[in-house]
């Protein structure tokens, strides 16, 4: 894989870029990237970043010049952005719009090219980030693997349950969010919070590497007995608290159903 496009230069296409490019000091292996004018003030500063990087003068131009396609742009977007684009057979579509499903954007290009999906996470400019791919292509594979991993999964269902899962993102630092707000009433300052939060938590994100240990595990082993984090695991997070979270996945899943079925 020599040359890839990118429809949408927003944080996702950013990410993708900066991955290839930056991090393990093997950017000169990089593939070429042709960026949409889609995100113009986007596309020239990667494009005057790194140079194998370009930016078309349209969509048609970045499909027509690339191998693999990436279309990253928003779903309420695709129709604006890819109607009446020409997508050859020979071609590898990579969607990464969230809740449009492969049929959907097959109808949208009038082609028979390979169409996978995939759930790419800002975090793969640092290479750290696992991707879903459905279904699993020897390419799209070999690209997310050099992103920080590919996770190919069975059917398009189980796509939909990680896409459920990937929903839980910013209520995590919503989370954190709200535990610094919690320190400032208590009348610590709030930078002195915000900057304790972030210690801690960066911390258990490096305990998440080591996958030795199951997450019950680690979580096991950062309590004591009667401890602390015990006691604010029992009394906020019970069993009601857990339900409600399983609720609001099951509701997600089940949006997420209807969207891949066309409904």
């Amino acid at each position: 894989m020599k040359r890839i496009g990118i429809i949408g230069a927003g944080e996702i296409g950013r990410a993708i870029v900066t991955g290839l490019y930056d991090g393990d000091g093997k950017s000169s292996e990089a593939p070429e990237v042709f960026l949409s004018p889609r995100g113009a003030r986007t596309a020239a500063e990667l494009s005057a970043r790194y140079e194998p990087v370009r930016v078309c003068a349209d969509n048609q131009e970045v499909v027509d010049r690339s191998e693999v396609v990436i279309v990253a742009v928003r779903a309420v977007d695709r129709h604006a952005a890819l109607a009446g684009l020409r997508v050859a057979d020979d071609k590898i579509v990579v969607n990464v719009m969230s809740g449009v499903a492969n049929d959907d954007l097959r109808h949208l290009l009038a082609t028979d090219a390979v169409l996978v999906r995939a759930i790419p996470l800002p975090a793969i400019r640092e290479r750290c980030s696992v991707t879903v791919t459905y279904p699993s292509h020897p390419v799209v594979d070999a690209l997310f693997a050099r992103l920080g991993g590919a996770q190919p999964v069975a059917d398009e269902d189980a796509f939909n349950v990680f896409s459920a899962l990937t929903g839980t993102l910013t209520t995590h630092y919503a989370y954190l969010a709200a535990l610094t707000s919690w320190a400032s009433d208590q009348g610590i300052p709030a930078h002195d919070a915000d900057r304790y939060i972030r210690s801690l938590f960066q911390g258990v994100g490096r305990a998440l590497s080591d996958e030795t240990r199951s997450l019950h595990q680690l979580a096991a082993d950062h309590e004591t007995p009667k401890g602390n984090n015990e006691r604010i695991r029992t009394t906020w997070f019970d069993p009601a608290n857990s339900q409600a979270l399983h609720q609001a996945l099951d509701g997600l899943l089940a949006d997420l159903r209807l969207r891949a079925a066309g409904d």
